[in-house]
């Protein structure tokens, strides 16, 4: 790289005759965001490799020129990826490093990469490019989540356990069942980083500052060569917009929500008073103090990093919400947040993914908590219903009663006699005995999406025809 006083001299010159001195100490650092945009290096010369081949393309460039342009940017990935770049806070951003670096390697040609295009198109493009491939990534991490779900729902079809409400013992359901919810919420969040993907698939390279261009340029020539379905139709638009961002911290925001349910229900299940659940060594730690401790560390860092995430979201949502089109400078501040959240959810993704696979499911613990609290006391009031004949709300206060009995004398429905159960209504026969344990309560439950171990069966193939 240039020294100290070229490299002044070289950012004064990029931005014109205008600024004949530096920017104070105060501006550069206020200014400066290479120490976090120079994550987009990959993008921005992709992106200028397609531009310079469409310039060329169109007769606005000589080949030669092009020629020149794309070797010196291949020259420069190679510097950066092996370490060797210097990057400069005085040029500011990695447009300008790049394109500082590019002059000193190829000379006065550089400066015919700029035709037709500024930073403002630049830079959307390069971010638009990293949150495309960001949201890839996203979706082969999500269904690699699901596909674990899918074997532990598979393995646990018939493993009966509590099903929760108010985080109060409500009905017996399978674990394969349990599983399968975070399946559905993680696939709703598969389809959202898709629906992303799709509307963010257009590609900004010039659009220039705001208006366009007057040059011949092909920007449908650019935007199949970086893998867009097409460019942007409004240019104000184009260098304003920063809604795909948002819209990845949005999916980021609610996955992250999901995670982190599935989280606490991690740290809750290994706890010794529920004990549904061991986890592995590889995800969770022991006490500096207490030797008989496993602390779930994973699961509780997965829950902590949605609050990280969901800041990032509303970081940006209040940057972008006072802004006159078209570009303002305080956009610069979009990234960090974005490559931030990007960071906390793919780590999270991973560490889920990871315990999901490794933990130890005890069915023992899980079907003993399944009969306690009355769980069955629904499946009584359907068989009044069914069998006797009662209006629901009548099967239901005869089902309160028993309960009440069943409490006092310190059992489970199960448990009362044939008298017992009579002495609070006359049409109970012993049959009612063949719905009270939490096998025939799961079996019975075969609407669609219900818990019985053959509908769950079902769900499972259905998805993973589809994962």
């Amino acid at each position: 790289m240039a020294d100290g006083n070229s490299e002044t001299k070289s950012s004064n010159q990029m931005w014109g005759g205008r600024f004949a001195s530096g920017p104070d100490a105060i501006m550069e650092e206020i200014n400066a965001s290479i120490g976090f945009d120079k994550k987009l290096y990959a993008q921005d010369i992709r992106g200028s490799i397609a531009h310079a081949t469409m310039l060329a393309h169109q007769g606005i460039i000589s080949a030669g020129d092009k020629d020149k342009i794309v070797h010196g940017l291949s020259t420069i990935l190679s510097e950066i990826e092996s370490g060797q770049f210097e990057f400069s806070r005085r040029l500011e951003d990695i447009h300008m490093n790049i394109e500082a670096r590019l002059a000193t390697l190829i000379g006065p040609s550089a400066g015919r990469l700029h035709t037709a295009r500024s930073r403002n198109d630049q830079v959307a493009l390069d971010f638009r490019l990293w949150v495309k491939e960001e949201l890839q990534r996203t979706e082969k991490a999500l269904t690699g989540l699901i596909a674990a779900f899918l074997d532990r729902a598979e393995e646990h079809a018939d493993t009966v356990m509590p099903g929760f409400t108010h985080l109060q013992t409500a009905q017996p359901v399978t674990f394969g069942h349990h599983c399968m919810a975070y399946v559905e919420m993680f696939g709703r969040d598969r389809s959202r980083v898709r629906h992303a993907i799709e509307h963010m698939d257009e590609s900004p390279i010039g659009a220039a500052a705001l208006a366009g261009t007057g040059f011949p340029i092909d920007r449908h020539m650019t935007a199949k060569a970086l893998g867009f379905a097409g460019p942007t139709r409004n240019s104000i638009d184009t260098v304003s917009d920063r809604d795909f961002a948002l819209e990845f911290l949005s999916m980021a925001s609610i996955t992250a929500t999901h995670l982190s349910r599935l989280a606490e229900e991690i740290v809750i299940w290994s706890t010794p008073q529920f004990g549904f659940i061991r986890l592995s060594d590889a995800f969770s730690t022991g006490s500096s103090i207490m030797p008989q401790k496993k602390n779930p560390d994973a699961a509780e860092l997965v829950r902590a990093k949605t609050g990280r995430i969901n800041g990032s979201l509303i970081a940006l949502l209040t940057v972008m919400k006072g802004l006159p089109l078209a570009y303002s400078k305080d956009m610069q501040e979009d990234k960090e947040q974005v490559f931030d959240a990007a960071e906390s959810l793919e780590l999270a993704i991973a560490a889920m993914t990871g315990m999901v696979r490794d933990m130890t499911i005890r069915a023992d613990r899980m079907k003993a908590a399944a009969g306690s609290g009355y769980s069955t006391a629904t499946d009584l009031a359907d068989w009044l219903v069914r069998e006797a004949g009662l209006p629901f709300r009548d099967a239901h206060h005869v089902t309160g009663r028993a309960v009440a009995l069943a409490e006092q004398k310190g059992c489970d429905l199960a448990d009362l006699s044939l008298a017992d159960l009579q002495s609070i209504h006359a049409d109970i026969t012993d049959k009612v005995f063949d719905v009270l344990t939490v096998e025939a309560s799961v079996a019975s439950r075969t609407s669609f999406g219900g818990t019985a171990p053959n509908e769950v069966r079902k769900q499972i193939a259905w998805w993973r025809a589809r994962n």
